[in-house]
């Protein structure tokens, strides 16, 4: 039995903020109170000074094993992870082959039980052919179904009008969409081949991928869910005339259909592509610097749920290439919390704001039992924060396999001091040690039809 007692931290937790001490007893968190005296053998850890904020619940990543470990893997991701206070990832099903069927899924639930560094789950891919396999899967212990609605990297678009509507009637947990509509952006990439050739430029991607192509495949996914009651997640909305299919008017445990944000459409605008090119080449694009504001307005009103990265590493060769053979995705999970808490400093958002968006609204979004808060009884996944500590961002310290951010030469002031995974210290910042194999699978209390 071990024990570990944090003591003096300012832990953020349920939108309160209080100077308390922390016991983790084995995996759980055993107490929270003003002050703990332990009368048995246990490691004590200096939370004076300190933030101490639920591990990052990260739904839309992607980890590339199996079958293109030359970008990225499930143990360097993962570890990347944790540096970052990201203590549970989400991983989707656009690797090689793709997760289409319960065989090839498992085979990635194996793989992270060998060698993630976190807690972990996986989406089963839909296509317009694997009906019966994506219904065999189990709520239980799978994060949801992944339905592309538009494509992205890999070959799993799902365009046939039929088998969308079966989806959506039928799946018996939550959906989650790419949403961006695929006849616009052909026609989108048409034009612009017949103007510019091969001369078509970053700045261009978020014109071909377009605010029309996000909204017309987002209306028909929330379409779909309304006529058929889905439980429908929509991944990265990236416009402004998106946010009015999303409402606030009730409570996140009494929606049907929510939506999340990633970090890199908050902190980047269409003006980044001049000086950063393919580096912020993502589908859906980051577009025009008024859809920025709008989204982080539509984060703090609720309309939006979720903050995430849908992190999705390319090697520096494959990005260097010109436009049209660059592929799209930037690597981003060791750093979102860096950008949230720039923010924060910026006055922007709260601690407890990033905590309820970061990790309670992605647990109570998916139903993951016993994570998300730093509640008595739950899980210990904890992220212990330096606010003083400034960090330059450089490839000295970037954990990812591909060897490049978009963020190199920041500065952010505030830097993860020590991650717990289940109550074990799997990443210290003073000794640069990592722990591997202290992750757990998910489990799920998916809400019914």
């Amino acid at each position: 039995m071990s024990h570990t007692l944090i003591k003096n931290a300012l832990i953020i937790n349920r939108g309160k903020r209080q100077y308390a001490d922390l016991h983790i007893k084995d995996s759980r968190i055993e107490k929270i109170a003003p002050s703990i005296t332990l009368h048995y053998r246990y490691e004590e850890m200096n939370g004076e000074n300190m933030w101490l904020l639920p591990g990052i619940i990260d739904d839309q990543v992607h980890f590339r094993e199996p079958g293109l470990t030359h970008k990225a893997d499930i143990a360097s991701e993962s570890k990347a992870a944790i540096a970052g206070g990201v203590t549970t990832f989400m991983e989707m099903p656009n690797t090689q082959p793709p997760a289409l069927t319960q065989s090839l899924l498992q085979d990635k639930y194996d793989i992270a039980a060998r060698t993630a560094y976190s807690n972990y789950s996986f989406f089963m891919g839909a296509s317009n052919e694997n009906y019966d396999e994506v219904m065999r899967t189990t709520p239980e212990d799978v994060c949801g179904i992944k339905i592309f609605m538009g494509s992205s990297t890999g070959n799993m678009l799902v365009d046939n009008t039929s088998v969308l509507e079966r989806l959506f009637a039928n799946i018996p947990m939550l959906i989650a969409t790419h949403c961006e509509d695929e006849a616009t952006i052909r026609n989108n990439m048409e034009w612009y081949k017949a103007t510019y050739g091969d001369a078509i430029t970053p700045d261009m991607h978020p014109l071909i991928r377009s605010e029309e192509g996000c909204y017309k495949s987002s209306s028909l996914a929330v379409e779909l869910a309304r006529k058929y009651k889905t439980r429908l997640h929509v991944l990265h909305i990236s416009t402004a005339k998106e946010l009015e299919l999303f409402g606030n008017s009730i409570p996140l445990s009494d929606k049907r259909i929510t939506a999340e944000v990633c970090v890199h459409h908050l902190y980047f605008s269409a003006d980044d592509y001049d000086t950063l090119g393919n580096q912020i080449k993502c589908n859906p694009a980051i577009k025009a610097a008024g859809n920025k504001e709008a989204l982080f307005n539509a984060l703090m009103d609720d309309r939006l749920d979720i903050i995430a990265t849908d992190h999705a590493p390319h090697t520096w060769d494959e990005k260097s290439k010109p436009y049209l053979q660059a592929p799209s995705g930037l690597p981003l999970v060791q750093h979102s919390l860096n950008i949230m808490l720039d923010f924060e400093r910026q006055g922007k958002i709260t601690l407890e704001k990033i905590a309820e968006k970061m990790s309670h609204a992605p647990a109570q979004c998916f139903g993951i039992q016993d994570r998300g808060y730093l509640d008595e009884g739950m899980f210990a996944d904890i992220v212990l924060i330096d606010p003083t500590q400034k960090y330059t961002i450089d490839k000295s310290n970037l954990l990812y396999k591909c060897g490049w951010s978009p963020l190199e030469g920041k500065t952010f002031e505030g830097k993860v001091s020590a991650t717990f995974v289940n109550g074990y210290k799997v990443y210290d910042a003073l000794l640069n040690t990592f722990v591997q194999g202290k992750g757990q699978r998910l489990f799920f209390n998916h809400s019914k039809k």
